[in-house]
Order: structure tokens, then C-alpha cells, then sequence
């Protein structure tokens, strides 16, 4: 007699929540070390999957844009464009990650209560919702045998106002974060 044996995924609780709070102490411990000089170098999240970033308005200048197929937690290759700002001020920022855990979802949130200073911005996003300004806007056309160098964009400066950002990826060459704030909570979705 052939039996079926069912088997139910269950993540155990106890190892994921141990491991989160050793990661968070250590991202801690990171941002406790940032926060006694004022600047972080050499910045990058990826790997968690989808992220977001909201903030009220972005001043950023020397701005470039072009597409790309990029890596996600979820996919090897999905349609992203990348964002390249040299020097960016943001104010109310925030930033967010969603987990499921067993059946409850956890938010890992990141805010800065003053305006964030970066310098050396590369963002890969899957979406951009804003309303945008731009200063000596640029659309090119370029003959290449590769996708991704033939359009691109680039301004002098770039305003984004009440902005909510997927993203898949962020990298930054320093960036000064006073007032930040990480807060890990419960949410329902």
C-alpha cells in the first residue's frame, strides 16, 4: 500500500526571532558606531527583497538614469531602472521592510527625523511614485548591441516631493543620518 506522507513547513520561531535579534543587535551596534561620528561610508542593502523608501523631498544633484534587469529575493531577473545622484538631501525619510513570519508580519523601520545628507547615490528601483523636477534634462538615445546603454537620463539637479520608492537595492558612498530612529514592529496587512 502506497501512503502519502504530508509534511507542513513550519519556521521555527524561537531560531528565526534568535537570529533576528542578533542581527539587529549587530545593525545595531553598526548604526550606534555611525551615530558617534555622524557619517556612514560605503553603505549597501540588498538581498532582502523589496524595500521602501518614502520621504517628503529629495534635492539631489548630478543626476543619472538608466534601465537594467536586475536580481530581487524573489526573481534572478526583473525589469529595474538605477539611480545615480552625487550629492542628495533628503528630509523625512523613511524606510521599511516587511517579513512574514509564521503567520504574523514584522516591519523593520528606519526614520530620520532631521535631513539625511548622502553623497555617491546608486538605487536600483522597480518603481518611482513622485512628482519630480529636473534641471537641463537630458533624454539620449545611444547606438549599442547592449540594452541597457542605449537610452538613458541624466539632469543637473533633480527635486522629488512626496515620494514612494521600491526598491531593490542601495548604495551609498556616505551618508550623514542624524535624528535615525530603527524600530522593528508588529503590522497587519
Amino acid at each position: 500500500m502506497n501512503e502519502a506522507i504530508l509534511m507542513k513547513s513550519k519556521t521555527n520561531k524561537k531560531v528565526f526571532f534568535t537570529s533576528l535579534a542578533s542581527g539587529l543587535l549587530a545593525l545595531g551596534l553598526l548604526l550606534v558606531s555611525f551615530g558617534l561620528s555622524g557619517v556612514a561610508y560605503a553603505v549597501p542593502i540588498a538581498g532582502v527583497g523589496d524595500f521602501y523608501v518614502e520621504f517628503d523631498k529629495l534635492e539631489g544633484e548630478g543626476y543619472q538614469f538608466y534601465p537594467k534587469i536586475g536580481e530581487t529575493s524573489g526573481e534572478a531577473a526583473a525589469p529595474q531602472g538605477t539611480n545615480l545622484i552625487e550629492t542628495v538631501t533628503i528630509t523625512n525619510l523613511k524606510l521599511y521592510k516587511d517579513f512574514k513570519v509564521g503567520g504574523e508580519w514584522i516591519r523593520v523601520l528606519i526614520t530620520a527625523s532631521k535631513p539625511v545628507k548622502i553623497t555617491g547615490l546608486h538605487q536600483d528601483a522597480g518603481s518611482v511614485e513622485a512628482n519630480a523636477t529636473f534641471a537641463n534634462q537630458k533624454l539620449e538615445e545611444n547606438f549599442s548591441d547592449d540594452w541597457q546603454k542605449q537610452f538613458s537620463l541624466s539632469s543637473s539637479t533633480i527635486v522629488l516631493e512626496n515620494a514612494k520608492l521600491k526598491t531593490h537595492y542601495l548604495f551609498q558612498e556616505t551618508i550623514n543620518m542624524n535624528g535615525m530612529k530603527l524600530t522593528v514592529e508588529k503590522i497587519k496587512k
